[in-house]
């Protein structure tokens, strides 16, 4: 009997529960695959605590590597044997084995790691349509804000930004978080527990602001926010882990500067599997190029998720995590 991570009710990291479960065999188009490595993500949480509603019982999680066990009627594309790789739904990659969708499978070259895999896509993927598909697209040589700089998604980024030649500016909140975030490329960091993060960016930037701001953080740096984009930008709300922001006078945005605001999400932007392709292998070029690393900087038991959650949600953790069966 395979086992895996489900939870029965919305709360705290204490609903997590590791269960037997059922996995049998895959259907047509679908792939049954052994995990070996899974990703944590802030996202999780959000399905966790009902944030983002979830019907119950539920499994959770979004990421995950591993081997191709077995496939279903009309699956060519992949074989048994085949290392791969995934970082959307449908959720439930807190499991030992899972049966997913092949288009929403991508193979995973070799010259990366199974745990390299489940802690780069959701999160690279994350970095590369905030950086190279919005509507505005930082251009080398502009600088660009990031919140959370040390983070899963903040790190590739930082890294991301200096392959395309773009200054990022990433808030922190400690001297090491700080230290981190420059040692992967960001050309300034801001300790935002101590310094006006709009003030620091205007320094910066001589005035001038950023043509786009990305913020994963949400209800406490918004309006700041807002302040940061220079005249017909845009701001990037792409996650929310102080809360949700609820409402919007765009009257603000005239007065702003004509600003444009996203809340855009990787699903959105990987709907299509031909673009689901094309950005993970710009991505694995980047990684096997050496322009960009990525790995575990956290590694937990599948069966201490809930520990894992209770580290995430107390910053106690840098960069990517991995969950291993």
């Amino acid at each position: 009997m395979s086992h895996a991570i489900r939870f029965h009710q919305t709360g705290g990291p204490e609903v997590l529960k590791w269960e037997e479960v059922a996995v049998g065999d895959p259907g047509p188009n679908e792939a049954r695959i052994a995990h070996k490595a899974i990703g944590l993500n802030y996202i999780d949480t959000y399905h966790r605590t009902g944030l983002y509603p979830m019907p119950m019982p539920s499994g959770i999680g979004l990421e995950a590597a591993g081997v191709v066990e077995a496939v279903g009627a009309g699956v060519t594309e992949f074989k048994v044997g085949d290392r791969v790789a995934y970082c959307n739904g449908p959720i439930g990659a807190y499991s030992e084995k899972k049966i997913h969708p092949v288009d929403r499978l991508v193979k995973l070259p070799e010259g990366i790691s199974f745990e390299q895999g489940a802690c780069m896509m959701l999160q690279g993927l994350t970095a590369h349509y905030l950086l190279r598909r919005l509507h505005v697209v930082p251009q080398a040589g502009d600088f660009v804000l990031w919140h959370a700089a040390a983070g899963g998604v903040g790190l590739i980024a930082c890294q991301m930004a200096k392959a395309y030649g773009v200054n990022l500016i990433g808030t922190v909140s400690s001297p090491e978080k700080a230290a981190l975030a420059k040692e992967h490329g960001a050309v300034h960091t801001i300790d935002y527990t101590k310094e006006d993060f709009v003030a620091r960016v205007a320094e910066i930037t001589g005035g001038k602001k950023c043509p786009v701001v990305y913020d994963s953080v949400g209800k406490d740096t918004f309006m700041k926010s807002l302040d940061c984009v220079r005249t017909r930008g845009l701001l990037a709300l792409f996650g929310n882990a102080s809360g949700p922001v609820d409402s919007l006078n765009t009257g603000l945005l005239a007065a702003k500067g004509s600003l444009y605001v996203t809340r855009p999400t990787l699903i959105s932007y990987t709907a299509v599997r031909a673009e689901l392709v094309a950005a993970a292998n710009e991505l694995f070029d980047h990684v096997l190029a050496g322009r960009i690393k990525v790995g575990a900087r956290q590694s937990y038991a599948l069966k201490d998720a809930a520990k894992a959650h209770t580290d995430l949600e107390a910053r106690k953790t840098t960069g990517s995590t991995v969950l291993v069966p």
